[in-house]
């Protein structure tokens, strides 16, 4: 085993076990979210129209810079997106402005990338985001996790497992959903896991399509996830699940 592939495991397990701001889950568990990152319009078009067939809405991690634009993930979400989406009781988070990972420029640098992001959605929606966040290409710094999760309702990663009985939110805990119908098995067993321990299970994915990127899914994994999870457990948003732990917004710079 190569040390960096070795070390990329135990930074992360490190990484959320320091500056955790936390709240109970109580008994509300079993709770599974859908998270979509970026968003490619799929994610929305398809992805959403799965989750609203079960009772369920996703939470929408959207970089700004990417509306109107296409990538290796497809047609990324239109302005109508960003309106309609929540409309339909979907809910609208960030990820940034231009999709920057904090690991890459100075503490200062990425924190007024997060905020210009949030920002442009008020001016382009003209309501706030949910105040909810998640970090591009699931990069957290240990000065972004102590200075920045204070400042949101949530921040939410790439370390896999599950959010309870403690639920730390300047590091919530998601799991991907990547690739066609043979990970529906790894899918599952989080979903059993879930139930059994009582939990708060997100997954995270981004585009969803027939011929989904390395980074998406397919419409058959989604929906076959989807309706394992609503057969024990409830499908909310992310910002769903913290009004329900009642947790209150944080003024800028302090924390809860």
């Amino acid at each position: 085993m190569k040390l960096r592939s070795y070390l990329g495991p135990v930074y992360r397990e490190v990484l959320s076990s320091v500056f955790c701001r936390t709240v109970p889950l109580g008994g509300h568990g079993p709770i599974v979210s859908f998270s979509f990152d970026d968003f490619p319009r799929s994610a929305y078009t398809v992805g959403g129209e799965i989750l609203k067939c079960f009772g369920g809405r996703g939470t929408y991690y959207a970089a700004m810079d990417l509306m109107n634009s296409t990538n290796n993930l497809g047609k990324h979400f239109e302005q109508i997106d960003l309106q309609s989406l929540t409309e339909e009781g979907h809910e609208l988070a960030s990820h940034t402005k231009s999709h920057l990972s904090s690991r890459e420029v100075s503490f200062e640098t990425f924190r007024d990338n997060v905020w210009k992001g949030r920002e442009t959605i008020t001016g382009v929606t003209g309501r706030e985001d949910s105040g909810n966040f998640a970090y591009p290409y699931g990069h957290v710094t240990f000065e972004a996790k102590r200075k920045l999760g204070p400042e949101l309702m949530s921040c939410r990663g790439t370390c896999g497992g599950l959010n309870g009985p403690i639920v730390d939110l300047n590091l919530l805990r998601a799991n991907s959903l990547y690739g066609d119908t043979d990970q529906l098995d790894r899918a599952r067993k989080l979903i059993r896991r879930n139930q059994e321990e009582k939990s708060w299970l997100i997954f995270y994915t981004h585009d969803v399509s027939e011929t989904p990127s390395e980074f998406g899914c397919t419409p058959r994994l989604l929906e076959a996830t989807v309706s394992n999870a609503a057969e024990g457990a409830r499908i909310m948003t992310i910002a769903a699940v913290l009004a329900q732990i009642r947790v209150q917004a944080p003024r800028l710079g302090e924390s809860l």
